[in-house]
């Protein structure tokens, strides 16, 4: 609808400038509104002279003198031209030109300008867009809303007047979507760097664009020169892949993919590839191939609030591959792979699932045949599901009853695979695990009795083995049904706590501290299990023992508090529980009451200290001396293997967490072993950061029983010593310079002059106004599958891209 004619006022006299005029436009909505110093009308002309202002929709015009015909919306202007607004926050600054309102079409000369960037009050420009430009041209033509051509001019992401970088070209064509220009030359620091044939720039919001990515040069002392490329494609709005092709002059072509896909909600899907076709290296004089393959999806889907499927499959086909060529140390040194897709609905405190997943873990790294010695194959352990049905409850209360009841069932198809034996076939298991308890609470006191009841059923057994030495499990088709009774006893005592608020102690610590002592004990009792070593071991619901134990332990905190804030710290009442006082933090929980803001309370160290008694040292027969012992008692409570023969104590598990500012994190745990005088497992790690300042230090100690010790070969006690460093200056977006490195070190190899230093980086880079350059050198010493050193830079064009071979991932900032 056309808007109503409006009666246009005569020109305005010198008495009564500014004026501002309204205007309905021809054909559309929008109204001119026309400002200036002095006009005069002829017909439907109007000239205006003198700080001109038109605003016309979204668009603003701005010149010395302008000539507007009300009908058709065109204008001459002259004089200081400035275009702004539009669809993409359009900025114009020319000597003269016309343009059309009512088409949005147009003609400037001596044009600078830029899309995307809006103008702050500070003098500086703000980005609005993803894929913000900025250009020059003798000539610009507006041909439509968005469309442009840019003659004899440049092209940037950075600020006027002085790029870091640009694009000449004799002609720039803009749309909606992207700027493109044949013929064009790459200027650098206002020197011409390369010529480009062809080139385009995203402008659209989204900002994505198919085409072939920058080519990435490299150099590595294993691989030779190589030289990647490339393509992406921009499927859609919610779907993108990437492919590449990489050739290494000293091994071969590697290939590498990735798909993505974003959904509605949390729905996803994710996979990529990797593979190498290796011509082979000379290792010690001996020939290897380390060629391989590495495939790996993601994905959920959400039928709706309550179910859902999902999966994260991975396929390795080699893990010298692997450990020889990923980029990530830790992926480097992984020996363990797991496949699982399952789809479950959960309503009320109940979860019904099918599952179907496949472990597949490295028990003998391959050793290349030597002249004198014959080569060892590398030997994996398979074990699947396929599938489980899982059926899993929440406690829910009998009634009114205040028994709280819960179960955990699951049937299941299993098969294991490992070097010297395969199981037949599947073996099913049946397992029923219902469970009843009564939480009492009594004067500050918790207790919590439990009675469970667990049968399960197997159509497959294995032949019994007590001795130490080594062999493998011998599988009998018998079937065989490991039933048990459960008792248990959770006793909470009450939370010792004193609030120190003297003020010695806030002027020391500049805050109040609370301390909290938290002790625990849990009896358990289970019997019935009196054919353990006749079950064949597929996962933890396996490793269920006879038990007689007493767990009992103490957790210690202490909390801070700003002294600013004393006013809402009253003290409690006595018959006031901890949970009720006004403090921001549930000293018995740890857990953040957000229900009381404003103390400011934070938690600053936490202790956690905890033991268990075997009443049964046999563990109901199943207990082989000189072999690893694992047990779902053992196993939840610490994690790391200690039972290798009967025994009464367990290592003592102490936990420390201490948060010393918003700067720095301590964190300290280790697994002491009373009995053998040794630490089962250390480990340290800190991290400190300060403005641009940051540094890391972890180190990892694990003295325990091999991995490999259950079938009495290979390593009979796993050795590991490791110390990583972090230290840095700057970050990814700082301007100026940053510098970086880390280094993983075997201690174990100290005494050796070889394999001390695992992997080091050492990253520096520079950050100009629009562009940064980063340089690495990257040291990979893992055994005789790698010794390799590796240079690697990449320049980064802001909203542009990036060109090297160092990517994002690789970062140490």
């Amino acid at each position: 609808m056309a808007p109503s004619a409006v009666q246009l006022p005569d020109a305005p006299d010198a008495a009564s400038y500014p004026d501002a005029v309204v205007l309905p436009a021809t054909g559309k909505t929008e109204q001119a509104v026309l400002e200036s110093d002095r006009q005069s009308k002829t017909g439907s002309i109007y000239a205006l002279d003198g700080d001109v202002v038109i605003t016309y929709g979204s668009y603003r015009v701005e010149a010395d003198h302008i000539d507007y015909n009300s009908d058709t919306g065109e204008l001459n202007a002259t004089g200081r031209v400035k275009v702004s607004g539009g669809p993409d926050q359009e900025i114009i600054h020319a000597s003269r030109g016309t343009m059309n309102l009512t088409t949005e079409t147009g003609r400037f000369y001596d044009v600078s300008g830029s899309v995307g960037v809006k103008p702050s009050a500070g003098g500086k420009s703000i980005y609005v867009s993803n894929n913000p430009f900025l250009f020059t041209g003798q000539v610009v033509v507006k041909t439509g809303p968005q469309d442009y051509q840019i003659y004899y001019g440049t092209l940037t992401s950075c600020q006027l007047a002085h790029p870091d970088w640009l694009l000449s070209a004799a002609l720039f064509k803009v749309n909606s979507e992207q700027a493109s220009a044949k013929n064009s030359v790459f200027h650098l620091f206002n020197l011409p760097f390369l010529y480009l044939p062809y080139v385009t720039h995203p402008v659209d919001v989204g900002g994505r664009q198919s085409g072939f990515m920058i080519p990435n040069p490299g150099n590595s002392s294993t691989k030779g020169l190589s030289l990647g490329e490339e393509y992406y494609w921009a499927i859609n709005r919610s779907m993108d892949m990437r492919v590449g092709l990489d050739y290494y002059s000293l091994r071969g072509w590697a290939e590498s993919g990735q798909f993505r896909y974003r959904g509605l909600g949390n729905d996803f899907l994710t996979a990529r590839y990797s593979g190498l076709v290796d011509r082979g290296i000379v290792i010690g004089g001996v020939y290897v191939n380390q060629g391989g393959q590495d495939m790996l999806a993601a994905g959920r889907y959400d039928f709706d609030a309550h179910t859902r499927v999902a999966g994260n499959l991975e396929y390795l086909s080699s893990y010298t591959y692997r450990e020889a060529f990923t980029e990530n140390f830790n992926q480097a040194v992984s020996s363990d792979i797991l496949s699982i897709v399952y789809g479950i609905h959960e309503a009320n405190g109940y979860a019904e699932s099918l599952r179907t997943d496949r472990y597949q873990g490295l028990k003998q790294v391959a050793v290349p045949a030597t002249p004198t010695t014959p080569a060892i194959p590398e030997e994996q352990v398979k074990i699947f599901h396929v599938p489980s049905l899982d059926f899993d409850s929440t406690e829910h209360e009998l009634g009114k009853s205040g028994l709280q009841w819960s179960m955990d069932d699951s049937f299941a198809g299993l098969s294991r695979v490992q070097p010297k034996f395969a199981s037949g076939g599947l073996t099913q298991r049946i397992d029923l695990h219902p469970q009843i308890a009564y939480p009492v609470g009594l004067d500050g006191w918790h207790f919590r009795p439990s009675v469970g009841v667990r049968d399960t059923l197997y159509s497959r057994s294995q032949q019994p083995k007590t001795g130490p030495g080594p062999g493998a499990p011998i599988e009998l088709p018998n079937g065989i049904n490991r039933a048990d009774v459960e008792l248990g006893m959770d006793v909470r005592p009450p939370v010792l706590e004193r609030t120190f608020d003297s003020a010695s102690i806030e002027k020391l610590f500049h805050h109040d501290i609370r301390h909290t002592i938290e002790p625990d004990f849990t009896y358990r009792y289970v019997a019935g299990v009196n054919n353990f070593l006749k079950l064949l071991r597929f996962d933890d619901t396996d490793v269920v023992s006879d038990t007689n134990e007493l767990e009992y332990g103490v957790t210690q905190r202490l909390f801070l508090r700003p002294v600013k804030n004393k006013p809402c710290a009253a003290k409690p009442e006595d018959n006031e529980s901890i949970a009720d006082q006004d403090w921001d933090t549930e000293p018995s929980t740890g857990r953040q009451d957000s229900a009381k803001p404003g103390c400011g309370s934070r938690e600053w160290i936490t202790w956690k200290v905890a033991q268990k008694y075997f009443i049964d040292q046999q563990f109901g027969g199943a207990v082989v001396d000189g072999r690893r012992n694992i047990f779902d008692t053992t196993l939840n409570f610490s994690g790391i293997a200690f039972l290798t023969e009967p025994r009464a104590i367990s290592p003592l598990i102490s936990r420390l967490r201490v948060r010393t500012s918003d700067h720095m994190d301590f964190e300290w745990d280790f697994d002491l072993d009373t009995g053998a005088k040794k630490f089962t497992s250390d480990n340290v790690l800190v991290d400190l950061h300060e403005g641009n300042i940051f540094s890391g230090l972890s180190y990892a100690r694990l003295n325990a029983p091999g991995r490999f010790y259950t079938e009495g070969v290979s390593s009979a006690v796993s050795n590991f010593s490791q110390l990583r460093l972090l230290m840095g200056y700057g970050s990814p977006v700082k301007p100026g310079f940053s510098i970086a490195a880390n280094v993983g070190l075997d201690l174990n190899q100290l005494t050796s002059n070889a394999g001390l230093v695992q992997y080091g980086t050492l990253q520096t880079s520079y950050n100009w106004n629009c562009c940064g350059l980063s340089v690495e050198y990257q040291k990979f010493e893992l055994g005789s599958v790698r010794n390799e050193s590796v240079e690697r830079f990449n320049f980064t064009l802001v909203n542009i891209g990036t060109a090297g071979n160092l990517r994002r991932a690789m970062s140490l900032f």
